[in-house]
């Protein structure tokens, strides 16, 4: 389901009945590490769930480009430095955050159907392709 700046990509259920699958949620983890560094924090499961959410509502097959998911706080101190649009307490350091883009759907198609999971925050940036969505209270801003 998600592509990512390194070429890498996954495809996994990283959920089952209600019980959530330790080892897919590792492989996800992994998957949304600092890319800049390799640090690794765990994954935000609601995060996850917020994402697989809105992708069902747009029903399209085309994976998610991964962004950016954890940011370590190093990374988000340097890219705080040459943009005011990253936030300094930003939910990324926690691995609650992703930053996403899909070839097939606009920036407004992706994020009306985040919002329609009404949960989390959820960023639209269409300078520069790219929705963010959270699991941290719900709101919804444009950057």
């Amino acid at each position: 389901m998600y592509s990512g700046r390194t070429g890498e990509s996954i495809d996994t259920i990283y959920w089952i009945e209600g019980e959530y699958i330790p080892e897919a949620l590792k492989e996800v983890t992994y998957f949304f590490r600092d890319w800049r560094n390799s640090q690794i924090k765990a994954v935000d499961a609601r995060t996850v769930d917020i994402m697989t959410a809105a992708h069902r509502l747009m029903e399209t097959d085309e994976p998610y480009m991964l962004l950016s998911g954890y940011r370590s706080p190093e990374t988000n101190a340097m890219l705080r430095s040459r943009s005011r649009g990253v936030a300094k307490n930003s939910l990324h350091m926690k691995a609650q955050a992703a930053d996403l883009r899909l070839k097939s759907r606009s920036v407004t198609q992706m994020a009306s159907a985040a919002q329609a999971c009404s949960a989390g925050g959820v960023g639209t940036y269409r300078g520069s392709n790219f929705v963010h969505m959270d699991c941290g209270v719900v709101r919804s801003w444009n950057g």
